[in-house]
């Protein structure tokens, strides 16, 4: 059949399960997205009002739902502000795609409006390079069905990623003779089994381990491990802790969950990790957030404790740590093949649950000093107890960047797989707003709520006019402290002052928008909650509407944040001439992965 470039764009993402993209129009793209309306390749357009956001929309549409979404903008700017959202994509391994427009074949190198050529002919699908798992720049529309299998085929096989396909002007609106290819027919089909020499050793080591704990990363929720985690620490009666993108793997109301692990992690969960004797990871990639920088004893002490690593990504076996056992595999294959030969274990773990039951009374004991405070202004936790009592069990909540991200990840107990979304990797300011609104339209059947503090909700909250537009109903919570307080907190920490990072008047007075009035402002019912005891209720009548909402929470700048008990590598400048010079020398001096 003839097709133009545009149509058979659309048709493919069609035949290809894509139900929504989202992005800006403009001249580099204009004759693609018209194409959008052209019967048999019909997609939903979500307008946004930053390009940046709309891939953040198809991020969180895939991080709730398990499926791809689509982006696309213009040429020039347009395409050059989807680099953050590709990045904190690219990073999570999360997959989408990302169309953009280029100049016209006849016209490259010419230094069309928007082109970037000063080096090389059309240089911007180079930009994309470092932050994408494939990019193509399409030639000829007869090459057009080829490259979009091939892009599925990157996205969605072995380490997913976002992919890029620079379409130049000409080719989406000139036409050609093609067929559509099956994606069933050209993607591999089935999943990467481990070596089974590989499990037995990790059997060997696990059978004779007394302090066992499985740390579980991002890995094991994209490749629906679930159930296996749960299996496998109960044969084991192993410990389990989770790294920020690892949350949800493991049900928070199981009795050996453990909390979570690095800087921001929980007491309990450094403890128990870093005196494990046999570590199990699943799909980690022990980042230095995740691994307290790598330092021993603080987080992961590798060695003396033995690693069995399982990671789909090659290359990130023994990256960071040596590994008793490394299983290139897919994570739920692998698990589930260590739970079967586990079962039966019968190793007596009285003395180590009592252990692990200890530190999880003492940690909870710490926090609700925090989580239960009815101080004024409040702290970082108190919100989130309110918000967990009355958020069903499976609905998702997604968290910004900075201290709401780490008191989300102490405080507020999950319990299922994309339920908590954060951009765990990169921490992008501004992700949170439009991931939620692509969480919601990835799940319309599940409750969500944005949770993130005022410094990242000014990042992106123009896009709260979208979930108005389209009548997206995700309750928005920003913690008001007027300024990016986890930044004040490490300079204070550090250098024992602040620069940039308050929102102050000339004369030191705290600065504030009214977001309550803004997002009225925008069509959103909105509430300014000042009082701890307004929260569980004025959460629950957000959450019964159908409606987007936003309640502003005013939040201490002081003592709010999450707890610390890791460790992070910050240099401190030779200016400083004091016991931080030497504390910085002897901590670094106890970093493993070098």
């Amino acid at each position: 059949m003839k097709l133009t470039g545009g149509q058979i764009i659309g048709a493919a993402m069609k035949n290809y399960g894509i139900k929504y993209v989202a992005g800006i129009p403009g001249h580099g793209c204009w004759s693609m997205v018209d194409a959008f309306l052209e019967p048999g390749s019909e997609i939903d357009v979500v307008q946004v009002f930053h390009e940046q956001s709309a891939v953040h929309v198809a991020d969180g549409y895939y991080r709730a739902s398990g499926k791809p979404m689509a982006a696309f903008t213009s040429i020039g700017p347009g395409a050059a502000n989807t680099v953050i959202g590709l990045a904190t994509a690219y990073a999570d391994s999360v997959p989408l795609l990302l169309l953009t427009g280029g100049p016209a074949i006849h016209m490259r190198g010419h230094g069309t409006m928007q082109e970037i050529d000063r080096v090389n002919f059309n240089a911007f699908p180079k930009v994309t390079e470092p932050v994408t798992k494939k990019q193509f720049v399409v030639n000829s529309v007869q090459e057009l069905p080829f490259v979009m299998h091939r892009a599925f085929s990157a996205m969605l096989t072995g380490r997913p990623g976002p992919v890029h396909i620079e379409i130049p002007m000409d080719i989406q609106a000139a036409a050609a003779e093609v067929s559509l290819h099956d994606l069933e027919a050209r993607v591999p089909t089935g999943v990467a089994y481990p070596d089974p020499l590989a499990i037995e050793r990790s059997v060997a080591a696990l059978r004779l381990s007394r302090r066992p704990v499985i740390v579980v990363g991002g890995g094991a929720i994209t490749a629906g491990a679930f159930d296996d985690v749960v299996r496998l620490a109960e044969a084991l009666g192993a410990a389990v802790v989770t790294t920020w993108n690892g949350k949800g793997a493991f049900p928070e109301d199981h009795r050996l969950f453990a909390g979570s692990v690095g800087q921001t992690g929980t007491t309990h969960g450094n403890y128990l990790a870093s005196n494990a004797d046999v570590l199990v990871s699943i799909g980690c990639k022990f980042t230095d957030w995740s691994a307290s920088s790598y330092r021993k004893g603080v987080t992961f002490s590798i060695p003396p404790t033995k690693l069995i690593q399982i990671d789909v990504d090659p290359q990130e076996i023994g990256k960071n740590y040596p590994v008793e056992v490394g299983i290139v595999a897919d994570a739920r294959i692998a698990t589930a093949q260590l739970a079967e030969a586990l079962s039966g274990n019968s190793v007596d773990r009285t003395e180590y649950h009592g252990d692990v039951k200890r530190v999880q009374e003492e940690w909870e004991s710490m926090l609700a000093a925090r989580r239960d405070s009815q101080e004024t202004p409040m702290t970082s936790q108190r919100p989130l107890r309110d918000l967990r009592s009355v958020l069903p069990r499976d609905g998702i909540i997604v968290v910004g960047s900075g201290n709401t991200q780490g008191a989300v990840k102490q405080t507020f107990p999950v319990f299922g797989p994309r339920t908590h979304l954060t951009s765990g990797t990169y921490s992008s300011m501004g992700w949170a707003v439009p991931a939620a609104i692509g969480a919601k339209l990835g799940r319309p059947d599940r409750k969500v709520v944005c949770v993130l503090g005022d410094g990242d909700f000014l990042q992106t909250l123009q896009e709260i006019g979208i979930a108005v537009m389209y009548q997206i109903p995700v309750l928005f919570v920003v913690q008001n402290n007027s300024g990016y307080m986890s930044i004040r907190g490490g300079q204070r920490k550090q250098h024992d002052r602040h620069v940039a990072s308050e929102f102050a008047t000339r004369d030191g007075l705290p600065y504030s928008p009214d977001f309550e009035g803004i997002a009225r402002n925008f069509g959103l019912r909105s509430w300014k909650v000042s009082d701890p005891a307004l929260l569980e209720s004025t959460f629950a009548e957000a959450l019964a509407l159908d409606t987007p909402s936003l309640v502003e929470v005013i939040t201490a700048r002081d003592a709010a944040g999450p707890f610390v008990p890791g460790w992070w590598d910050f240099p401190i400048p030779e200016y400083i001439n004091d016991e931080r010079q030497s504390e910085y020398a002897s901590a670094r001096a106890e970093e493993q992965h070098q």
